[in-house]
């Protein structure tokens, strides 16, 4: 496996509400599915690509992923104190960050900016979705296009008003973002992402959404192009959801299955 030094941010700070109980004591990343928690499934994932150096970025109930971290690397924490965990190993880097308990996700993306402000570009995604998207075809696509982001698109059939949706100009390059449409077939913000340091400049603060403004305006100068995704992809929003993602326990992940 060819091993890539560019970094994964991973968002992981939101409060989780549509889970209930579940994140009561925990964030949502940390919920488990099929017996570890969803974070940990993302994380392997990239490895799985060649990508091993993550920065996640937390907020409600960090502490509970730090300790997670903490304790299954014990032997690796080069930094730990209230705002930052750090764990290195020949072959894995987890820097974990209190990004804000209230911000929002444009927010914790713009508090990362020094951490991989001399990368070329940096992957983001969230931590809670599961999917088997190429990883490696999709930084290919995105050093190909040369455009400040590339989203990962997935095709719905059904209205779902929580995704950002993608309008296509053609082939590959997006026309329009809109946060909240109403259709009834759309490509939808599938959550993984390669994102230039040029991005920063359209977040404002910890308020920004980075699926509000930020996308619209990059789509708006035709600086965002959309890797379509017909494979295995799920978020894990609602407790439904959880149940889906458990009914594969003991047997093959659809989200490790080559697509």
């Amino acid at each position: 496996m060819k091993r890539n030094n560019y970094k994964v941010v991973i968002l992981a700070g939101g409060y989780g509400t549509r889970l209930g109980t579940l994140t009561k004591l925990k964030p949502k990343p940390m919920v488990d599915v099929c017996g570890k928690p969803i974070l940990e499934h993302i994380i392997q994932l990239y490895v799985k690509s060649g990508f091993f150096n993550f920065i996640i970025c937390a907020g409600y109930k960090n502490e509970v992923i730090k300790n997670y971290f903490k304790k299954k690397f014990k032997k690796n924490i080069l930094i730990d104190n209230k705002n930052e965990v750090l764990i290195q190993k020949t072959d894995l880097s987890i820097r974990i960050l209190n990004t804000g308990k209230n911000s929002l996700t444009g927010g914790r993306i713009k508090r990362i900016k020094k951490y991989v402000k001399n990368d070329e570009y940096f992957h983001m995604t969230y931590g809670d979705g599961l999917s088997n998207v190429n990883i490696n075809k999709l930084t290919r696509f995105h050093v190909k296009n040369k455009k400040y982001a590339t989203v990962t698109t997935v095709k719905i059939q059904v209205p779902q008003e929580r995704f950002g949706v993608v309008y296509f100009k053609n082939k590959n390059i997006v026309k329009k973002f809109v946060e909240k449409p109403d259709i009834k077939e759309i490509f939808i913000n599938g959550g993984f992402f390669v994102l230039s340091n040029k991005i920063f400049k359209f977040i404002k603060d910890d308020q920004t959404r980075w699926e509000a403004k930020p996308l619209e305006k990059i789509a708006r100068i035709k600086e965002l192009a959309a890797f379509k995704h017909t494979g295995f992809w799920k978020c894990m929003d609602t407790v439904r959801d959880r149940k889906y993602l458990e009914q594969f326990k003991n047997k093959k992940f659809p989200w490790n299955l080559k697509n």
